[in-house]
């Protein structure tokens, strides 16, 4: 074999090889899509899945948040209060690194609602929400009757599973995010105080974004 036709071969394996890797990397680089999430919460009478129950609260601008809102978006919702120092500041930190990932995309929205409504007033949701770097139109930290927010927060959204009425003496605490897909059915939970479970939060938004 001539040194011409030895030294193009070279040339071949080498471009070769160089494309085979950066095939590589662009294939890991890629998401893996799995779109097997379950489907949370017991089926009803009629075989239907679960879904959120309608809802009306205000949000940190003063505007009504409702169903509607939320039509044909994927979202993650919450609990917590302002004044908390226990696992509230952690979920808020972690709700915000999910937003700033997935902040401007229109296909995702964040629901934060307070467990204290009779302190945690627009003006005071307004300030925590600036705190965090909040876009209303994406992320909304909401008020509104107790007793809604929190059978929300335990018929619909089964972040906790304790019993009560939403009177005076009554009190939610959980710090368990719930991602709520287009049907409004919940397709996971994530401890909002673990960054590992929140990652998984965002690779699971991403499978029912892509879907």
């Amino acid at each position: 074999m001539g040194k011409h036709v030895l030294f193009r071969w070279v040339i071949v394996a080498v471009v070769v090889m160089i494309a085979m890797f950066y095939g590589y990397k662009i294939l890991i680089s890629q998401p893996v899509i799995d779109d097997s999430l379950p489907v949370y919460g017991e089926r009803n009478a009629d075989s239907s899945d679960h879904v959120i129950g309608d809802f009306k609260l205000i949000d940190q601008d003063g505007s009504i948040v409702t169903q509607d809102s939320f039509y044909n978006k994927v979202y993650v919702a919450d609990f917590f209060f302002t004044t908390c120092q226990g696992i509230c500041p952690k979920m808020s930190n972690q709700m915000q690194r999910v937003f700033e990932k997935y902040k401007g995309d229109r296909r995702v929205m964040f629901l934060s609602h307070t467990v204290k409504p009779s302190e945690d007033s627009v003006p005071v949701l307004k300030e925590y929400a600036l705190r965090h770097g909040a876009d209303s139109k994406q992320w909304h930290f909401v008020t509104g009757d107790k007793k809604e927010i929190y059978e929300l927060a335990r018929k619909s959204y089964l972040v906790s599973v304790t019993e009560g009425t939403g009177g005076p003496d009554d009190f939610v605490h959980t710090q368990f995010f719930a991602l709520i897909d287009t049907d409004k059915r919940i397709r996971g939970f994530y401890d909002g105080t673990d960054s590992t479970e929140v990652n998984k939060l965002m690779k699971d938004i991403l499978n029912l974004i892509a879907d």
